[in-house]
């Protein structure tokens, strides 16, 4: 890992003569101006842990460097892969990510554990500090917010019963292979993945309840002889004498997955098999991304991912995000908003406009003793048009406005990746979401500094 910065910029090709390459020249003006941007990335970069995952030397990233990649794959959504080709392919992304003519770019599995090395918390600060870069400018004052929330997916396909159990079964199968194979533990086991994948077709396609039930009580039963034969891998490694570092991370694994495979069996029987129902808080709807909530909107569409609540101010910037665990209602949220604008701004907005989910008497008495003048509701849910604004003018007004963040939403979602996270893990989840909020922002930024 070379330092934040390079004493001397290499040779880099000369800028295009197009309008994307001017948003990046932008870009990069603004990164320049706020060097703290790379010295908190610096901090994520130096640990421990992330040492190892870099290379070292005259070829190793710089911490501008990855904070220049992870923008640009999340303002084009490339794939790493995709990301290696472009930033060393491209005249414009090589220029921007300071790549010089020379260099030879970097390898996509260098690319990905320097990004993911870089914390929400750091994403967190590095978008409040081009909030403050924002009102420095007069580009954003947050003098008027509007707030709203949206579900951003996790990387999950649809969760049914059985084929949660047919991924557990798959597995555990493919642990216990490795253990055979590449370990040469003396374990005896059988492949059921072909049979628990047809029994899973079978159960899609059954013709009526009697057959669906028959088929699940098959595939639990291959499930349970798959979980037996990781038992008994386990035992095995527990007995040797000496294990080493890859013994010990299959051991790890077999057991994580192993309590998985245990609860979505338990869940399995008794939703199917006795027909219970289960509570939100004890489903698996995944084995691989166990952190995963049951988001259901508007009692209708039900998503798999997490809340997040989001605050836009006049100039389109997302000023701040809350990513939710659970889903509580809207209107719990609302005076942890205006409590984390006031924590951004050192004072509360003057005028707020919020989604009808929010409202509620007790939100709307709360925001005006914070001295906020105009408190509007999209939905008034039996409020007064008086008691939250000071007329009705200035009602529609705040009503039209709060519109806006549903588009700046949308564009997020649609540009920059952000309604399906892509990343494992919920400390990843979370740095996507705010990697993604950082290049919108950056883009809007540089988009006003060029009128």
């Amino acid at each position: 890992m070379r330092k934040k910065s390079q004493k001397q910029m290499p040779l880099t090709p000369p800028a295009t003569d197009h309008p994307q390459a001017a948003e990046l020249v932008s870009i990069s003006h603004i990164l320049d101006a706020n060097p703290t941007i790379c010295d908190l990335a610096m901090q994520d970069l130096s640990n421990t842990s992330s040492k190892a995952s870099c290379r070292s030397g005259a070829r190793g990233m710089s911490a501008d460097q990855v904070v220049r990649a992870a923008i640009v794959k999340q303002m084009f959504t490339f794939t790493y892969q995709e990301l290696a080709f472009h930033i060393i392919d491209s005249k414009s992304l090589r220029r921007f990510c300071r790549i010089g003519i020379a260099d030879k770019g970097f390898k996509k599995s260098v690319l990905g554990k320097n990004i993911k090395a870089l914390s929400p918390q750091s994403w967190e600060a590095i978008n409040r500090r081009l909030v403050h870069y924002a009102q420095e400018q007069n580009i954003e004052k947050g003098r008027q917010v509007r707030i709203d929330c949206t579900v951003v997916e996790s990387n999950i396909h649809q969760p049914t019963d059985s084929s949660l159990l047919f991924d557990s079964v798959r597995v555990l199968t493919r642990l216990l292979r490795a253990a055979k194979q590449q370990f040469g533990l003396p374990i005896l086991f059988q492949d059921h993945t072909k049979r628990a994948k047809r029994r899973m077709l079978g159960i899609e396609y059954a013709r009526n309840k009697k057959e669906r039930k028959s088929k699940y009580s098959d595939l639990i039963k291959v499930t349970r002889k798959s979980i037996s034969y990781a038992q008994n891998a386990v035992k095995v490694i527990h007995g040797l004498p000496a294990a080493g570092n890859g013994l010990v991370g299959l051991s790890f694994d077999l057991n994580h997955y192993l309590q998985l495979a245990f609860s979505v069996v338990e869940q399995t029987e008794r939703r199917v098999m006795l027909e219970q129902k289960v509570p939100v808080s004890e489903k698996i709807v995944s084995i691989f991304e166990t952190h995963t909530d049951i988001i259901v909107k508007d009692r209708r569409d039900t998503f798999y991912g997490h809340k997040v609540c989001l605050s836009g101010g006049a100039s389109n910037l997302i000023v701040d995000c809350l990513i939710v665990d659970g889903n509580p209602a809207d209107s719990s949220l609302t005076l942890d908003m205006l409590d984390r604008q006031r924590a951004l701004y050192g004072k509360y907005p003057l005028k707020v406009a919020l989604d009808g989910g929010f409202a509620s008497k007790d939100n709307l008495q709360k925001a005006k003793e914070k001295k906020i003048k105009d408190v509007c509701f999209a939905k008034k849910r039996g409020l007064k048009t008086e008691d939250m604004c000071r007329s009705q003018w200035v009602y529609n007004r705040l009503r039209r406005f709060r519109a806006g963040i549903e588009s700046g939403i949308s564009w997020i979602k649609r540009c920059f990746g952000l309604a399906r996270c892509t990343w494992k893990g919920l400390r990843s989840f979370k740095s996507y979401v705010w990697a993604s909020i950082v290049s919108a922002n950056l883009l809007t930024l540089a988009r006003k500094q060029m009128v």
